[in-house]
């Protein structure tokens, strides 16, 4: 095996990517890595408050929404990554195919993103544990995770591939069995009489609270979606990635969308909306927990928090890894210091990785002063960086398509085409952009603007603006020309 370095080989290299990275993500890595990003607590415990906000119609319907707007953003994602896969991804073709300035903004602020999802994952780790041992300390649990988060991501790229697909596994695991005991329960086989469609019909089900009720309800469907991108983080290193990329998104799609869609829906048929244990978002009430407890599972809330630990542990493991990447990679381009481009031997970016779990360390150790508000509007100002950078996926797709064409390069030569170009990323563009202006939608309605609420959950958008135009300022760049833009497969 040869060492790892800086110098540029050439892309077709079995071990090393062109820029010194260890291609050793295989297909089965990349499935699970992007479909752990997904299956969290967003599912585990926030569609019960979905279902009981909007009714099991409404909650169906927004997160098929938001899973047709997914499909049309990872095509769009896999064309590129499949075509030039690197670990930048959307920073480094925003950067090529729109404006270095926008590369730089979407950059920061999907490291920011995951630096602070980091924090978040393990406040929520302190909470799980308490379950268990409700009188030790917190900084027990969440130096212990943080340690084990920073251990898979040091020992190697395979390390926390392998680490993820058994995660994501045991996630997977619990919602397939989760559907088999609904799906029993609903038509009679088990748990006595048969539920069947009763829960879809009471009160003003199945759409409970009209078309505004849904909006909220979409806008937490795209939280609970967001991670799928990881795919083209991990993208630079995977083997054989022309291959790998496209059959992980045909395989992901499908898979997201039938866990989601059918979990809801089982959600929906078997706990009224009107139940008010479905609003609230402990562990010994997740709707999966309701669910197993109804069909005479025992121990259901203590198997369902193994299974929300090994969700935060997965989400906190990825956020290590596309925060580790993605902060390596401004580096290697000069939008972060150099020493963030230092790669070990084994191909890992060590002085990022080092800085990464620095930052979401500050950030929990944040939430125990001043009753946690600084580490709110940290968390507030992340809560949109998702969508910005979704966004930015969907822009750069449709400027790296028109550039594609206009510097006469065949179609027949990309790896992998997305569908129904350009509606799929003018679809997701115009998806994205709704979800974004209507975050806080309430705050606006009503009489007077609830200003302070406006800033918590729009600060994300002005400070990514900010940084936009500051180095659009700073650096004097320009939109590049179609014919200009850096189409290399370097």
């Amino acid at each position: 095996m040869k060492t790892a370095t800086k110098t540029m080989v050439a892309p077709s290299s079995a071990s090393l990517s062109e820029s010194g990275l260890r291609r050793k993500l295989k297909t089965r890595h990349l499935t699970m890595i992007s479909l752990g990003g997904t299956i969290g607590t967003g599912l585990f415990l926030a569609s019960g408050g979905a279902v009981h906000t909007a009714g099991p119609g409404g909650a169906l319907a927004a997160y098929i929404a938001i899973g047709i707007m997914v499909y049309f953003l990872m095509t769009s994602l896999a064309e590129m990554a499949a075509y030039m896969p690197v670990s930048g991804s959307f920073s480094t073709y925003a950067t090529k195919f729109v404006d270095p300035a926008l590369g730089f903004a979407l950059g920061w602020n999907y490291w920011y993103n995951w630096a602070i999802t980091i924090a978040a994952e393990l406040s929520a780790v302190t909470m799980i544990m308490k379950f268990w041992f409700p009188h030790s300390p917190s900084l027990l649990w969440s130096a212990l995770c943080l340690s084990i988060m920073f251990l898979l991501n040091y020992l190697s790229v395979k390390g926390f591939g392998e680490a993820e697909y058994w995660f994501s596994l045991i996630k997977v695991a619990t919602v397939i069995v989760f559907l088999i005991v609904s799906f029993l329960m609903i038509f009679g086989i088990m748990g006595g009489e048969a539920i069947g469609f009763k829960n879809f019909t009471i009160g003003d089900a199945p759409f409970h609270g009209g078309f505004m009720a849904m909006l909220g309800i979409f806008m937490a469907a795209g939280f609970s979606f967001q991670g799928t991108e990881l795919l083209g983080v991990a993208a630079g290193e995977t083997e054989d990635p022309e291959h790998s990329i496209p059959r992980a998104i045909r395989r992901v799609f499908w898979r997201i969308l039938l866990f989601y869609v059918l979990a809801i829906l089982a959600i929906g048929l078997l706990i009224p909306y009107t139940d008010e244990r479905l609003a609230n978002g402990d562990v010994t009430v997740s709707p999966f927990t309701l669910v197993f407890d109804k069909a005479g599972i025992a121990f259901a809330a203590s198997v369902m928090n193994a299974v929300i630990l090994t969700a935060v542990l997965s989400a906190g493991n990825s956020g290590m890894y596309a925060s580790t990447r993605m902060l390596w990679d401004l580096a290697r381009e000069g939008k972060a210091p150099k020493f963030l481009a230092k790669l070990d031997k084994r191909g890992v970016p060590v002085n990022a990785l080092i800085v990464t779990s620095s930052i979401g360390t500050l950030a929990f150790l944040a939430s125990f002063f001043g009753d946690g508000v600084v580490y709110t509007w940290l968390l507030n100002a992340s809560g949109m960086s998702g969508f910005i950078a979704w966004l930015g996926i969907a822009i750069s797709h449709y400027r790296f398509r028109k550039a594609y064409i206009a510097q006469g390069k065949s179609l027949d030569d990309l790896p992998y085409k997305a569908k129904w170009f350009p509606f799929g990323p003018i679809f997701a563009f115009i998806v994205c952009t709704i979800v974004i202006l209507g975050q806080n939608y309430p705050a606006f309605i009503g009489g007077t603007i609830d200003w302070y609420g406006v800033l918590v959950s729009y600060i994300g958008l002005p400070l990514f603006i900010i940084v936009w135009l500051g180095y659009k300022f700073v650096k004097k760049t320009k939109i590049v020309p179609l014919h200009e833009c850096d189409l290399e497969q370097k």
